[in-house]
């Protein structure tokens, strides 16, 4: 095991303790060793890098996502429930959402707002 797939997957223990496993199980038989790959390298490579904290790291990829537009959907959506894991407000996500108007459109921003109060109105529904 490498050193980045064990830092990875002490990221997503911290943001989505079962994310590996429903990675595996939807993507694992179509591409072997998709879910290994994707913790170490998006989460063990690049969340775990020191330079910025992991909930600015979220909040940039909520802002990314919102940006690319509605096509990013369910990723955007477990990207505000890591962020919120990470220890965003719900404040900040929405700022970061809403700055993206500027940058990815309103329709994009709509969207991102959109899937925001989804994320918090499950999230209020678990408390």
């Amino acid at each position: 095991m490498t050193a980045a797939l064990e830092q990875g997957r002490d990221v997503v223990r911290l943001l989505n303790p079962g994310l590996e496993q429903v990675l595996a199980e939807r993507y694992d038989d179509l591409v072997p060793g998709f879910s290994e790959s994707l913790v170490e390298w998006a989460y063990g490579r690049h969340y775990a890098r020191t330079g910025l904290d992991l909930k600015t790291r979220q909040l940039c990829t909520v802002a990314a996502l919102t940006a690319l537009g509605g096509q990013t959907g369910p990723q955007l959506k477990v990207n505000i429930a890591h962020a919120l894991a990470a220890g965003a407000s719900r404040g900040e996500i929405v700022e970061a959402v809403w700055q993206m108007a500027v940058y990815g459109g309103l329709p994009a921003a709509i969207n991102g707002l959109n899937a925001a109060r989804e994320v918090f109105a499950e999230a209020a529904q678990q408390d």
